[in-house]
């Protein structure tokens, strides 16, 4: 005891003065950001910027912006050239030379900064995804500030350990080495990302690019351009406030030929979107052989056993599938209820669903927000027309609020669909959008081989009162992320990665490996004992070769990998007569011609 007792005294006394320590705010400054051009116009209660009415084709001269609920017009931005993307790749290089050699603790205080901000500004920031996606504060606030702030947090905890040098084993061969793994910056990372959840699509890769060493440059979806642009301006802001390089950080705006051209310029691509655009990328990178991440989207099952609690399930289900209007990569679409259950399951969502009511999100109390997209409710309402065709009924619908004249192409009704099957498109094809196809099945193998009837593969949802039946379940469905008891969990565990199989794509972000994933990875050995011990070519092996040298490498690999201890030993022996034969001899040996 009497050993024990300073131990246990100076690990109580060091457990108070960490508690102390948190007790002392850190210094964060405050960053001011320019709002006056994104706040002037109000919200969608007034009635103060004129109807935006989209061209027929596309208009490539200029990106539209306008808010997907109101249809209200909210400017213009230019469609950069080729040129142009590559100019804006090269200042960023420039920049992140000098930003590589910058410090972790400098690298955590921008973090740290951006934290701030964006907890007292909540309001701003889901307001500007809101009006320019057409999402409820409350989606906003779940899928933009939450995931970003757990995404920083992580980065602050963890980050640095997992970028500095890692030490691995050098095996029996190598014993006289070092061997470690050191994580570089690849130089400028180019990310396409998607509209749906503007903020964070954003923040991302750019908060892992950055607390990486790299610099980044982003191309935001055409459909949210305008809220993008305004965010760059937080992060430029929390940049200089640390003494960042300018042009570390760009956002570009345009179509395909500006993807095309940022692909083209950079030494990796991330990107976000679909099936068929992730393919063109990986032609366009296979020119410059950068390496590529795919999230491709996915078609998500939520699997639900006849021994769960229905009514919380219900609850979780249908937020799978409503959260941000069903526009989730992440969202549930597909719904596996057991038969035992089927009836009382399907009776409960429909109440649920009953009471959900969609509207301009920023105009009233509504449950669900608008179609980001033009002509995507209409393609929506085809894929519930040929379900419907084949055999499935619509058990029920959500309302509408007021939605205004010139916005109602714009929103689609929160629907409910049972009598499915997987000869429908319904439940092959990616809907992205608020529809709850629901089907019935008996035995845990058929719900395996059912969810694995998919072109896609990047998640899904298995609920069970039996924890392990519902890991087994999940472990056999063919996906990359896995929520047991729960939806979409995994993405808020950011120490996890994001990333799925088939057509879902291909690569991580999130986690240590979407982290390392930005990365050079390069290994190194080195003399353990330098310069006391080095590496020295054993005699019968050093140029030109003895006779013997064969038979000396034959009983050095038994000695270093036999099986047996005693062959280790006998063919050790032989290593050693070798090496003494060999250096008692006057002159080298030489086989004869």
């Amino acid at each position: 005891m009497a050993f024990w007792w300073p131990l246990l005294v100076l690990g109580f006394a060091y457990a108070i003065c960490r508690f102390l320590l948190m007790l002392i705010p850190p210094n964060v400054p405050s960053i001011d950001v320019d709002t006056s051009d994104v706040l002037d116009v109000g919200n969608q209660t007034q009635d103060n910027s004129f109807i935006y009415i989209p061209r027929r084709g596309r208009q490539t001269d200029k990106v539209q912006c306008y808010e997907p609920a109101t249809m209200k017009y909210l400017g213009f931005f230019p469609t950069l050239k080729p040129d142009e993307v590559k100019e804006r790749v090269a200042q960023a290089r420039k920049a992140q030379k000098i930003w590589a050699n910058s410090s972790f603790k400098q690298r955590r205080q921008f973090l740290r900064i951006l934290l701030k901000y964006i907890i007292e500004h909540q309001e701003l920031i889901c307001e500007i995804s809101s009006r320019d996606t057409g999402k409820t504060m409350v989606d906003a606030s779940l899928g933009e500030i939450m995931t970003t702030c757990e995404k920083i947090t992580w980065l602050l905890s963890q980050g640095e350990r997992w970028l500095r040098p890692e030490y691995r084993s050098s095996g029996r061969s190598m014993l006289h080495k070092v061997s470690r793994v050191e994580f570089h910056p690849l130089g400028v990372i180019g990310a396409i990302v998607s509209w749906n959840y503007p903020f964070h699509n954003i923040f991302n890769p750019m908060l892992a690019a950055i607390f990486s060493g790299n610099g980044i440059v982003i191309k935001v979806s055409e459909h949210a351009s305008w809220s993008g642009c305004f965010y760059l301006r937080i992060i430029q802001a929390a940049l200089a406030a640390v003494g960042a390089p300018e042009n570390l950080v760009d956002i570009i705006t345009g179509f395909s030929e500006t993807g095309e051209a940022l692909v083209s310029s950079v030494d990796k691509i991330i990107f976000v979107g679909s099936p068929g655009v992730g393919k063109l990328i990986m032609k366009k990178a296979s020119e410059t052989l950068i390496p590529v991440t795919l999230e491709l989207g996915g078609k998500d099952a939520f699997v639900v056993c006849e021994d769960v609690d229905v009514p919380h399930v219900a609850q979780i289900a249908v937020r799978a599938a409503l959260q941000s209007s069903g526009q989730n990569c992440a969202g549930a679409e597909r719904f596996y209820v057991h038969r035992d259950i089927y009836t009382s399951f399907v009776a409960q969502v429909v109440k649920i669903v009953k009471s959900v009511t969609a509207g301009p999100p920023l105009s009233g109390k509504y449950d669900m927000g608008a179609i980001c997209m033009p002509d995507h409710s209409e393609r929506l309402q085809n894929l519930v027309n040929e379900a419907l065709d084949k055999g499935a009924e619509i058990i029920c619908r959500g309302s509408f609020g007021n939605l205004g004249t010139d916005a109602v192409d714009q929103f689609f009704p929160p629907t409910v669909i049972v009598n499915v099957n997987h000869s429908m498109q319904l439940m092959q094809e990616e809907a992205f959008g608020p529809i709850m196809p629901i089907m019935k099945f008996s035995s845990d193998e058929e719900v395996v081989r059912l969810a694995n009837d998919s072109k896609y593969g990047l998640g899904c949802a298995v609920f069970s009162g039996n924890q392990g039946r519902a890991r087994k379940i999940a472990s056999q469905i063919q996906c990359g992320v896995v929520a047991i008891n729960d939806f979409a969990s995994t993405y808020m565990c950011q120490s996890l990665p994001f990333g799925g199989g088939k057509h879902s794509g291909f690569g991580r972000f999130a986690g240590v490996e979407g982290l390392r994933a930005c990365c050079l990875v390069k290994a190194v050995a080195e003399d353990r004992w330098w310069p006391y011990v080095k590496t020295k070519i054993p005699k019968p092996l050093q140029y030109p070769v003895a006779e013997s040298a064969f038979e000396f490498q034959q009983s050095l690999v038994e000695a270093l990998y036999g099986l047996n201890i005693w062959d280790r030993l006998r063919a050790l022996v032989n290593v050693i007569k070798t090496l003494t034969e060999h250096n008692s001899r006057p002159t080298s040996s030489r086989r004869n011609d």
